[in-house]
């Protein structure tokens, strides 16, 4: 499992993988557990409810800048929020704020609804008869679990490119005609 969640990080953002490792396991084992306590009897689940997705998606945001603050240090972090053009940096806010909000609803709409279905066909139909649900909402819990820490290793290795966007977008406009 570690050698997964390393070989991922590496993928995206190969020089800080040491760094940004033992942030992303520590989400998707909490993920993990969070998601699979839901299918014990009488339990449920922390990510059924939309303020622990929501309080998830705010570590990854303040992640992200913390990372990438971090690494580049603040004034060239900052930069990238205002390439190509300081018009557009609305357009970046508003997109950082959405994206921190999509993840939340996204793992808080999946977990839900999965958890749902479970436990009225439970009271429906009895114990024996969900089975076979039980075990795809132990695969939905485990695959929002990577979807999840997959979004946030690619918007941390997004943060962490920036600086290497912004100064390929300089060499270009200097070689322009």
């Amino acid at each position: 499992i570690v050698t997964t969640i390393e070989n991922a990080v590496a993928a995206v953002a190969p020089e800080h993988s040491r760094q940004i490792a033992p942030f992303i396991g520590s989400i998707w084992i909490f993920l993990v557990i969070a998601n699979l306590v839901g299918l014990v009897p009488g339990m449920h689940s922390p990510t059924r409810d939309l303020s622990a997705t929501a309080a998830l998606a705010i570590l990854v945001f303040l992640s992200t800048h913390w990372f990438g603050i971090r690494i580049q240090g603040l004034k060239n972090y900052l930069r990238h929020y205002l390439t190509p053009s300081p018009i557009l940096l609305p357009f970046h806010l508003i997109s950082e704020v959405t994206r921190t909000v999509a993840l939340a609803i996204r793992l808080f709409g999946n977990m839900m609804s999965g958890h749902l279905i479970v436990a009225l066909l439970v009271s429906l139909a009895g114990f024996l008869v969900p089975t076979p649900l039980m075990a795809l909402d132990l695969l939905i819990g485990l695959l929002q679990a990577y979807i999840f820490t997959l979004l946030s290793i690619v918007y941390i290795g997004a943060a962490l490119r920036s600086d290497e966007r912004d100064s390929t977008h300089a060499k270009t406009l200097e070689s322009a005609p």
